[in-house]
């Protein structure tokens, strides 16, 4: 498909919202993000900084961080946002490892602006917006000495994103594009925009932190398709529904503990808007339940549409609502590579049978400075892996099962927990749960819940043995919990991203 370069459309309507912030209500049009885009890119040009050379975002959502990534875009560079949920050594650590050569936060983030003044040596300037500290320098105030007019060697610059770190430390993810002149997508980007219908009539209401891929590559696509996005400081459940029906959303993006906590809202309270302006539902990050999917379909309408794809687009299945209902369970077929089931021998497993999930024909894509796990993720023939496991149907419709790195081993049996979680989340009691394999004398590890209840008042042994009981009411007992705990706040990121490791942490260095 063929879009019109980003400043014909600036021509064409410069007054149009290129983005609004929903708590402010802040909005930048298209002129004035180009004029200040390309106010940074010459900034950027004037500190060194050349084609293919590296920046590092540590903020909150806010009108400076698109940009600065506009901005990145347009002078070649290559811009890694960074999760602000990190501890202190987590962000030194990503800085340093991308070898960003500038580095920009916020005042809101000064705690540990300050702490990181003095351990990031390859950054040769510190800007913070909104404000500066000592050791930093004001980022409106520099950028304010540049002229609008655009750079003489505009290139297309890309992201560079870590993974959350679910499993680990975080892994700077590097996607093989070619290099492409200013304003020009690559392939899977263009197939991104046709597949959701993104145009210039696209209301796009972007819910998570913008640090995250999906969030920050779909907000920037819409913008580049011509359409407005509104975008939430933070993801409040009743607030998202009330901006659906105030700015006429018609795309928008989510992840299913978004989806959970909009259904257990009062139902006075969710069903009190007009959210029938949307035509276009997207969620993807984690498995949904489908008792979940099926409540939001009730609701919304059949415009869900779930993709299944990664940090690292090494490939993509999607599956609309209707074809959805026909496959329940299933996160769609392959739209870019060509899925393979493998076992541990890296064989090819028959339809129907659970193995990790690799895409052949896709994407290519590096861990940087980790070609050791990036050679863990290829096979011989170059198919890759984001570890997730799972099976195919006769119709080539994927179906994921869990995380490899989430299986409980116990007794010798492989117990994959995303069965028992989906059960245990539509319990009326539970706002959030996790499934997590402890230590076992005899087993090895044994299945324990870890729960987040709506009311925290009502944890007791009484409901511990509820819970296990309502989950081996609805799935095999080896697959459910042998015991309970109840937590205050399951360690979720903004993204919806469950840090299992935190929590076995808890319980394997004390078992």
């Amino acid at each position: 498909m063929q879009l019109e370069h980003p400043r014909k459309m600036v021509q064409d309507n410069p007054n149009k919202p290129a983005f609004i912030m929903a708590g402010s209500g802040e909005v930048v049009t298209r002129l004035q993000l180009e004029e200040r885009a390309n106010q940074c890119a010459r900034m950027l040009r004037a500190l060194g900084l050349k084609n293919g050379d590296k920046i590092a975002i540590f903020m909150e959502n806010n009108p400076q961080f698109l940009v600065i990534c506009s901005g990145a875009a347009r002078a070649g560079l290559i811009y890694t946002p960074i999760s602000t949920h990190l501890t202190t050594p987590e962000v030194e650590y990503i800085i340093n490892d991308s070898g960003a050569k500038v580095f920009f936060t916020s005042l809101a983030k000064s705690r540990v602006a300050v702490e990181l003044t003095d351990k990031m040596p390859n950054v040769s300037t510190r800007l913070m917006v909104n404000g500066a500290v000592d050791g930093y320098e004001s980022y409106e105030e520099r950028m304010a000495a540049f002229p609008i007019q655009p750079i003489a060697d505009e290139m297309s610059g890309k992201d560079m994103l870590y993974s959350s770190g679910t499993t680990g430390r975080p892994k700077g993810v590097t996607i093989n594009w070619e290099e492409l002149p200013y304003g020009e997508l690559p392939p899977a980007a263009l197939l991104l925009i046709g597949l959701y219908g993104l145009n210039e009539n696209a209301v796009y209401l972007s819910p998570a932190p913008l640090y995250h891929a999906a969030p920050l590559r779909f907000v920037l696509l819409t913008m580049r398709a011509g359409g407005t996005v509104v975008v939430m400081e933070k993801f409040d459940a009743l607030e998202a529904i009330r901006l659906i029906e105030k700015y006429k959303i018609t795309h928008s993006q989510w992840v299913p503990t978004m989806f959970i906590r909009m259904l257990k809202l009062p139902e006075e309270e969710r069903k009190g808007y007009d959210v029938s302006s949307q035509t276009i539902a997207i969620h993807a990050a984690a498995p949904i339940p489908i008792s979940v999917k099926e409540q939001m379909i009730d609701w919304w309408g059949p415009i869900l549409f779930e993709y299944y794809a990664g940090t690292e687009s090494n490939g993509l299945c999607a599956i609309a609502s209707q074809e959805w209902m026909t496959h329940k369970g299933s996160v769609g077929r392959a739209m870019l590579g060509v899925i393979k089931i493998l076992d541990d021998d890296l064989s090819e497993l028959p339809v129907g049978q659970v193995g990790t999930i690799y895409f052949a024909d896709g994407q290519p894509f590096e861990y940087h400075n980790d070609p050791e796990k990036t050679a863990e993720s290829t096979t011989a023939q170059g198919w890759t892996t984001l570890g997730d496991v799972g099976y195919l149907d006769t119709e080539g419709y994927l179906y994921l099962t869990d995380r490899k790195s989430n299986m409980i081993i116990s007794g010798g049996v492989n117990i994959y927990p995303q069965e028992s979680e989906n059960v245990l989340v539509t319990h009326p009691r539970v706002l959030d749960v996790a499934v997590i394999g402890v230590p076992h004398e005899e087993f090895g590890e044994e299945v324990k819940g870890v729960v987040q209840l709506r009311n925290p008042a009502e944890a007791s042994p009484e409901l511990a043995k509820e819970l296990i009981g309502y989950c081996r009411g609805r799935l095999a007992k080896i697959k459910c919990p042998v015991s309970v705990d109840f937590v205050e706040e399951l360690p979720r990121t903004p993204t919806g991203k469950l840090l299992k490791r935190l929590l076995k942490d808890r319980y394997w260095q004390t078992g």
